[in-house]
């Protein structure tokens, strides 16, 4: 290889993981503020929107797919029955988590949904534990030791249990390793995973509009066009994310995932939630686990680069 080529695979190496951080930070950027976007719809029900996050991430998604010619990994996925039955799980399992983050934000628990992302990383550790049968390092022991002392101070100390925390938490765990172990691309997958729930968003629209409910459609221009925004709001990072994923390291990415709960702490601050002593100790301790999970996941990682054969 000459000299010229070496330095354009070198040039080509550093422009790839600039864009990767780049897509990165946008990702977890828009999910750390997506709580702006949901105190705006003020009045809307969480059922509503999230039936609006899944019907409007349809034509969004479709439009995203033609962009990026992944038309045929679609089709490939619903020839496959396990494929679909997988992603039918998944779909269950991410709605359940929009509904409830939608419902933490609009009754004023910002800081408990995102003390959920935060205790994330932790519950995937405690699926490979219990899932896969994986053995934990010491200092891993340390860590989860450390953050579920905190969460039990701010269940008992905070006076009331933390389910949405723990909930978000569990299901978003649920759902990144049914899709980790299904083989299909993520804005692919996605689709289908909202397809599969359009019948459903639809049928309880329809109902809400009959009823005279509905939020939707009830001459207010400008709701209505945040309502349809609910589609761009939830796809759009996601392929950010994937494009992010193809270009960085898992210990890069890991690190950069605080980005979105950080930014959601600070929204609940500012929102002027109940910060209270047994949160202060709950998030401090669930920090200190987490930076003992990055230092051990680097540690790790430079090991093993440094034991590669050559």
């Amino acid at each position: 290889m000459t000299n010229t080529s070496i330095k354009d695979s070198a040039g080509t190496a550093r422009l790839n993981i600039r864009n990767g951080i780049l897509f990165a930070a946008g990702a977890y950027t828009l999910w750390g503020l997506f709580p702006i976007y949901l105190k705006s719809l003020e009045g809307v029900s969480a059922l509503e929107i999230l039936a609006h996050r899944i019907l409007w991430s349809v034509p969004f998604g479709a439009l995203l797919l033609t962009l990026r010619k992944q038309w045929p990994e679609v089709q490939r996925a619903f020839t496959d029955r396990r494929v679909l039955l997988m992603l039918a799980i998944a779909a269950v399992s991410i709605s359940a988590n929009w509904l409830i983050y939608v419902w933490a934000v609009i009754h004023d628990r910002v800081l408990e949904a995102s003390l959920g992302y935060f205790i994330n990383p932790i519950m995937y550790v405690a699926a490979g534990v219990f899932v896969l049968g994986e053995k934990l390092r010491r200092i891993q022991i340390v860590a989860v030791g450390l953050a579920t002392t905190g969460v039990l101070i701010l269940t008992f100390g905070g006076g009331a249990f933390p389910w949405v925390s723990i909930a978000l938490a569990v299901l978003f765990t649920a759902y990144g390793y049914i899709r980790k172990t299904t083989n299909v691309g993520a804005m692919p997958g996605l689709f289908i995973e909202v397809v599969m729930l359009t019948p459903l968003a639809l049928f309880y629209l329809i109902w809400l509009m009959q009823a005279g409910h509905a939020v939707f459609l009830s001459g207010d221009i400008t709701m209505d066009s945040m309502l349809i925004l609910a589609g761009p709001v939830t796809v759009l990072p996601l392929v950010l994310f994937a494009l992010a994923a193809r270009r960085l390291k898992l210990t890069t990415l890991g690190f950069m995932q605080y980005i979105g709960p950080t930014l959601q702490f600070i929204l609940g601050i500012y929102y002027g939630e109940t910060f209270s002593l047994a949160h202060g100790i709950c998030f401090g301790l669930i920090w200190t686990a987490l930076a003992i999970f990055s230092f051990d996941a680097v540690r790790v990682n430079r090991a093993a680069r440094t034991t590669k054969p050559a």
